[in-house]
Protein backbone atom coordinates (compact mmCIF):
# COMPACT_ATOMS: atom_id res chain seq x y z
CA UNK A 1 0.00 0.00 0.00
CA UNK A 2 1.77 3.05 -1.17
CA UNK A 3 2.17 6.42 1.21
CA UNK A 4 -0.02 9.71 0.25
CA UNK A 5 2.13 12.49 1.15
CA UNK A 6 0.19 15.60 2.34
CA UNK A 7 1.04 18.80 3.97
CA UNK A 8 -1.36 21.14 5.42
CA UNK A 9 -0.60 24.80 5.98
CA UNK A 10 -2.81 26.78 8.42
CA UNK A 11 -1.97 29.57 11.10
CA UNK A 12 -3.94 28.21 13.45
CA UNK A 13 -2.63 24.85 15.04
CA UNK A 14 -5.91 23.51 15.89
CA UNK A 15 -6.79 23.31 12.76
CA UNK A 16 -3.49 21.22 11.03
CA UNK A 17 -3.51 19.46 14.23
CA UNK A 18 -7.08 18.31 12.87
CA UNK A 19 -6.43 17.43 9.32
CA UNK A 20 -3.92 15.22 10.51
CA UNK A 21 -5.41 13.19 13.51
CA UNK A 22 -8.42 12.89 11.39
CA UNK A 23 -6.80 12.03 7.98
CA UNK A 24 -4.24 9.75 9.22
CA UNK A 25 -7.29 7.73 10.94
CA UNK A 26 -9.42 7.82 8.46
CA UNK A 27 -10.22 4.69 5.79
CA UNK A 28 -8.42 4.80 2.55
CA UNK A 29 -8.54 1.36 0.56
CA UNK A 30 -5.69 2.69 -2.00
CA UNK A 31 -3.11 4.49 0.25
CA UNK A 32 -2.38 5.12 3.55
CA UNK A 33 -2.06 8.99 4.74
CA UNK A 34 0.48 10.67 6.51
CA UNK A 35 0.34 14.43 6.85
CA UNK A 36 2.86 16.79 7.72
CA UNK A 37 1.55 20.56 9.22
CA UNK A 38 3.15 24.04 8.79
CA UNK A 39 1.74 27.03 10.95
CA UNK A 40 3.37 29.90 9.14
CA UNK A 41 3.87 31.48 5.96
CA UNK A 42 7.93 30.61 5.67
CA UNK A 43 7.79 27.09 7.14
CA UNK A 44 5.35 26.07 4.58
CA UNK A 45 7.37 27.37 1.70
CA UNK A 46 10.54 25.92 3.19
CA UNK A 47 9.18 22.64 3.44
CA UNK A 48 7.49 22.94 -0.19
CA UNK A 49 11.21 23.70 -1.20
CA UNK A 50 12.42 20.56 0.61
CA UNK A 51 10.01 18.58 -1.05
CA UNK A 52 11.09 19.63 -4.38
CA UNK A 53 14.55 18.50 -3.64
CA UNK A 54 13.56 15.26 -2.17
CA UNK A 55 10.05 13.09 -2.17
CA UNK A 56 7.02 15.10 -3.43
CA UNK A 57 3.82 15.97 -1.55
CA UNK A 58 0.79 14.09 -3.29
CA UNK A 59 -1.58 16.91 -1.95
CA UNK A 60 -1.28 20.53 -0.23
CA UNK A 61 -3.54 22.34 2.18
CA UNK A 62 -3.57 25.67 1.86
CA UNK A 63 -5.62 28.36 4.10
CA UNK A 64 -6.05 31.22 1.99
CA UNK A 65 -4.93 34.28 5.42
CA UNK A 66 -1.51 33.29 7.03
CA UNK A 67 -0.41 36.19 9.43
CA UNK A 68 3.30 36.63 9.52
CA UNK A 69 4.03 39.87 11.56
CA UNK A 70 7.86 39.91 10.71
CA UNK A 71 7.84 39.94 7.14
CA UNK A 72 8.03 43.01 5.01
CA UNK A 73 5.32 42.43 2.83
CA UNK A 74 1.85 40.35 3.42
CA UNK A 75 2.38 37.00 2.12
CA UNK A 76 -1.64 34.13 1.80
CA UNK A 77 -1.76 30.41 0.84
CA UNK A 78 -2.66 32.33 -2.58
CA UNK A 79 1.16 33.50 -2.75
CA UNK A 80 1.98 29.69 -1.52
CA UNK A 81 -0.06 28.21 -4.05
CA UNK A 82 1.64 30.05 -7.01
CA UNK A 83 5.23 28.98 -5.17
CA UNK A 84 4.27 25.51 -5.04
CA UNK A 85 3.02 25.51 -8.59
CA UNK A 86 6.22 26.36 -10.09
CA UNK A 87 8.47 24.31 -7.57
CA UNK A 88 6.56 20.97 -7.39
CA UNK A 89 3.73 21.21 -10.26
CA UNK A 90 2.41 17.96 -10.05
CA UNK A 91 1.54 18.24 -6.54
CA UNK A 92 -2.11 19.02 -5.95
CA UNK A 93 -3.43 21.41 -4.52
CA UNK A 94 -6.60 22.32 -2.40
CA UNK A 95 -7.34 25.51 -0.31
CA UNK A 96 -9.12 24.81 2.53
CA UNK A 97 -10.39 28.47 3.97
CA UNK A 98 -12.54 30.23 5.77
CA UNK A 99 -13.64 32.94 2.69
CA UNK A 100 -16.49 32.23 0.56
CA UNK A 101 -16.46 35.69 -1.64
CA UNK A 102 -17.09 34.58 -5.18
CA UNK A 103 -14.47 37.98 -5.76
CA UNK A 104 -11.54 35.95 -3.70
CA UNK A 105 -12.33 32.47 -4.59
CA UNK A 106 -12.29 33.36 -8.59
CA UNK A 107 -9.31 35.08 -7.79
CA UNK A 108 -7.39 32.01 -6.48
CA UNK A 109 -9.08 29.83 -9.48
CA UNK A 110 -7.31 32.32 -12.29
CA UNK A 111 -3.97 32.70 -10.40
CA UNK A 112 -3.27 28.93 -8.78
CA UNK A 113 -5.72 26.53 -10.94
CA UNK A 114 -6.29 24.72 -7.30
CA UNK A 115 -7.37 21.50 -7.71
CA UNK A 116 -10.42 22.21 -4.84
CA UNK A 117 -11.51 24.54 -2.65
CA UNK A 118 -13.57 24.17 0.63
CA UNK A 119 -15.20 26.71 2.51
CA UNK A 120 -14.17 26.04 5.93
CA UNK A 121 -17.84 25.79 7.61
CA UNK A 122 -18.81 23.02 5.27
CA UNK A 123 -15.35 21.14 6.74
CA UNK A 124 -15.91 18.20 8.67
CA UNK A 125 -14.60 14.41 8.82
CA UNK A 126 -16.85 12.88 5.87
CA UNK A 127 -16.33 15.64 3.67
CA UNK A 128 -12.62 16.01 4.76
CA UNK A 129 -11.90 12.58 3.42
CA UNK A 130 -14.20 12.71 0.08
CA UNK A 131 -12.45 15.50 -0.96
CA UNK A 132 -8.65 13.65 -0.39
CA UNK A 133 -10.25 10.58 -2.15
CA UNK A 134 -11.57 13.37 -5.01
CA UNK A 135 -8.71 15.50 -5.68
CA UNK A 136 -6.23 12.16 -5.98
CA UNK A 137 -8.60 10.25 -8.13
CA UNK A 138 -10.58 12.70 -9.91
CA UNK A 139 -10.07 16.12 -9.21
CA UNK A 140 -11.25 19.41 -8.57
CA UNK A 141 -13.45 19.03 -5.71
CA UNK A 142 -15.51 21.74 -3.92
CA UNK A 143 -17.67 22.48 -1.32
CA UNK A 144 -20.90 23.52 -1.78
CA UNK A 145 -20.66 27.29 -0.96
CA UNK A 146 -17.14 27.10 -3.30
CA UNK A 147 -19.54 26.29 -6.28
CA UNK A 148 -21.79 28.33 -5.62
CA UNK A 149 -18.87 31.22 -5.82
CA UNK A 150 -17.46 30.09 -8.72
CA UNK A 151 -21.04 29.76 -10.37
CA UNK A 152 -21.43 33.58 -10.03
CA UNK A 153 -20.08 35.90 -12.39
CA UNK A 154 -17.97 37.94 -11.13
CA UNK A 155 -19.08 41.55 -11.55
CA UNK A 156 -15.91 43.15 -12.49
CA UNK A 157 -13.07 40.81 -13.98
CA UNK A 158 -10.00 42.73 -13.02
CA UNK A 159 -7.23 40.67 -10.66
CA UNK A 160 -5.07 42.30 -7.64
CA UNK A 161 -1.40 42.33 -9.17
CA UNK A 162 1.39 42.19 -6.93
CA UNK A 163 1.22 45.76 -7.34
CA UNK A 164 -2.49 46.19 -6.16
CA UNK A 165 -1.45 43.72 -3.42
CA UNK A 166 1.42 46.58 -2.25
CA UNK A 167 -0.75 49.31 -2.23
CA UNK A 168 -3.14 47.63 0.36
CA UNK A 169 -1.01 46.29 2.66
CA UNK A 170 0.69 49.65 2.71
CA UNK A 171 -2.85 51.60 2.92
CA UNK A 172 -3.36 49.12 6.04
CA UNK A 173 -0.17 50.05 7.69
CA UNK A 174 -0.15 53.96 7.33
CA UNK A 175 1.95 54.80 4.48
CA UNK A 176 1.27 58.04 2.96
CA UNK A 177 0.16 57.66 -0.46
CA UNK A 178 3.43 60.11 -1.53
CA UNK A 179 5.82 57.78 0.48
CA UNK A 180 4.58 54.74 -1.42
CA UNK A 181 7.00 55.37 -4.76
CA UNK A 182 9.69 54.51 -2.07
CA UNK A 183 8.53 50.83 -2.26
CA UNK A 184 6.24 50.47 -5.58
CA UNK A 185 7.26 50.65 -8.91
CA UNK A 186 4.87 52.98 -10.10
CA UNK A 187 4.65 56.48 -9.80
CA UNK A 188 2.92 58.95 -7.44
CA UNK A 189 0.12 59.33 -10.14
CA UNK A 190 -0.27 55.79 -10.90
CA UNK A 191 -0.18 54.78 -6.69
CA UNK A 192 -3.11 57.34 -6.60
CA UNK A 193 -5.43 55.62 -9.74
CA UNK A 194 -4.80 52.31 -8.54
CA UNK A 195 -6.26 53.46 -5.27
CA UNK A 196 -9.39 54.88 -6.88
CA UNK A 197 -9.29 51.45 -8.76
CA UNK A 198 -9.00 49.62 -6.12
CA UNK A 199 -12.28 50.98 -4.20
CA UNK A 200 -14.19 51.00 -6.86
CA UNK A 201 -13.47 46.58 -7.27
CA UNK A 202 -14.26 46.45 -3.43
CA UNK A 203 -17.06 48.92 -3.72
CA UNK A 204 -15.92 51.37 -1.35
CA UNK A 205 -15.28 54.29 -4.06
CA UNK A 206 -17.03 57.06 -2.05
CA UNK A 207 -15.55 55.82 1.46
CA UNK A 208 -11.98 56.47 2.81
CA UNK A 209 -8.62 54.42 2.72
CA UNK A 210 -9.77 53.09 6.33
CA UNK A 211 -13.07 51.47 4.37
CA UNK A 212 -10.39 50.22 2.17
CA UNK A 213 -8.21 48.04 3.93
CA UNK A 214 -11.25 46.89 6.09
CA UNK A 215 -13.02 45.28 3.09
CA UNK A 216 -9.75 43.80 1.88
CA UNK A 217 -9.28 42.19 4.73
CA UNK A 218 -12.53 41.17 4.64
CA UNK A 219 -12.11 39.15 1.61
CA UNK A 220 -8.74 38.18 2.72
CA UNK A 221 -6.22 40.50 1.05
CA UNK A 222 -4.48 41.64 4.34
Amino acid sequence: MRTLRILTIDDHEMITTGYKYLLEAGEFEEFQVKVETANTFETGKQKIEDSARSFKYDLLLLDVQLTETHLEEPYSGEDLGIFARKVIPDTKIVFMSSFSDNYRINSILKNVNPDGYMVKSEVDEKSLIAMVKGVITSPPYYSQKALVAIRKKVSNDLLLDDNDKKILYHVSIGTRTKDMVDFINLSLAGIENRKRQLKVIFGVEKQNDLALVHEARNRGFL
